[in-house]
């Protein structure tokens, strides 16, 4: 029997994807013992407690069906009154809402709901893996915007207006940023509304870590005039709630996009998981202090670890968002790949290097602080000890 030869079957858009640049560190790091990893880009918090009991309770329950396509409606609806509260955004629970299969679904579904062969999508950078692969399978084209650590890697309204052709169809706003840290601050948002009015670009904004922010409180562009019918918001559980095994997200929008959101959802996946709907109901109903909690143990890291990279010599932007800190490497003489190759085979501290995420993050790392504080200070003092070796290598 002649066996089929896959290199001319495959489809040439997934076998063009680069696999992601994060991966290949961790599996350096599962054959290591005694690595400190501030790679893994999720909470070090345990779902809590009551968090939990609900998810299991559903189960002792029986509630192991099918939910409608769009999600239960107890959870939209919770999802909805969230929404008012914490943004002061309102969205219909019936025609408005989508519960996902994680924050990841939710973008891959907006992203596909939109996107036609030939069409633009601006994606400013340093920014999470995903954007760029999820386009390119629909067709479409990135347009990688990289932004600046001058500006604290937001976007800029000239950066975006630079970018804009007839062929435009969406920008994604990937803020609080994975990897950076940064935010974008209610002007900033203001100056991008203008550079769009008048247009039909259609905005992802990705705010998994909204809750996450420290010094001001996050704001959605589709709190600005004129933004509410051109956004569409992709969020979850996985980050505020420390729940990233749950695998829960949802989308919120206007009718027309959900709608078609909702169809996609409805013949590729059927229905988030049940269970961690249950779960997710009670977190959104009363979360809001677990929330307060782990962000407060955030802060005080995030802190620490800004300070400590200081110290031993880095450059280092204070990032106000997520629980990353984007320090630049330069100074070490090596390039991100070999700093983070180097690192952990030598002191075995695991970073993800800055290319991972897309141009401009070359001369960076990306350093995850939602890890223990006694690991953070032990990582540090591996980088401190790693840069005295590269010193009297570099003078020798």
């Amino acid at each position: 029997m002649s066996m089929l030869q896959y290199d001319s079957i495959l489809s040439k858009r997934a076998t063009a994807l680069q696999p992601s640049g994060i991966r290949k560190f961790f599996d350096i790091l599962e054959e290591m013992d005694d690595v400190i990893s501030l790679g893994v880009g999720e909470p070090d918090f345990v779902t809590p407690d009551h968090i939990r009991d609900v998810g299991i309770q559903s189960l002792q329950a029986g509630h192991t069906k099918y939910t409608s396509n769009a999600g239960m409606m107890a959870l939209r609806t919770e999802i909805s009154a969230y929404m008012e509260r914490t943004l002061g955004l309102h969205y219909d629970p019936t025609h408005q809402i989508c519960v996902t299969v994680g924050g990841s679904e939710a973008i891959d579904l907006a992203i596909r709901a939109l996107v036609d062969f030939g069409d633009e999508v601006i994606i400013p950078t340093p920014s999470f893996v995903c954007y760029g692969p999820l386009v390119e399978l629909t067709g479409g084209v990135p347009i990688y915007v990289e932004t600046q650590e001058k500006n604290e890697f937001r976007l800029t309204a000239q950066e975006l207006k630079d970018a804009i052709t007839s062929k435009t169809k969406m920008l994604v706003l990937p803020y609080p940023s994975n990897p950076t840290g940064g935010i974008m601050e209610r002007e900033d948002l203001e100056a991008l509304a203008e550079v769009l009015e008048g247009t039909n670009i259609v905005v992802l904004s990705d705010e998994i870590y909204a809750e996450l922010t420290y010094g001001s409180k996050h704001v959605s562009i589709a709190n600005i005039p004129g933004m509410y019918d051109r956004t569409v918001i992709a969020s979850g559980f996985s980050k505020a709630f420390a729940m990233t095994g749950w695998r829960l997200g949802y989308v919120c929008g206007v009718p027309e996009l959900v709608d078609q959101i909702t169809k996609i959802h409805q013949f590729g996946i059927m229905s988030a998981p049940t269970m961690s709907q249950h779960a997710a109901v009670q977190a959104m109903r009363h979360g809001t202090h677990d929330i307060a909690m782990m962000r407060d143990s955030y802060d005080e890291r995030r802190k620490m670890i800004v300070s400590g990279l200081r110290e031993i010599g880095f450059h280092c932007f204070e990032p106000r968002g997520a629980f990353y800190v984007f320090p630049c490497i330069r100074s070490s003489g090596l390039s991100s790949d070999e700093f983070c190759e180097r690192l952990l085979i030598e002191e075995k501290v695991a970073v993800i290097s800055g290319t991972a995420f897309g141009p401009g993050g070359e001369g960076f790392v990306r350093c995850c602080y939602a890890t223990s504080k006694e690991g953070i200070t032990e990582a540090l003092h591996r980088m401190e000890r790693f840069l005295v070796k590269l010193k009297q290598e570099q003078s020798a």
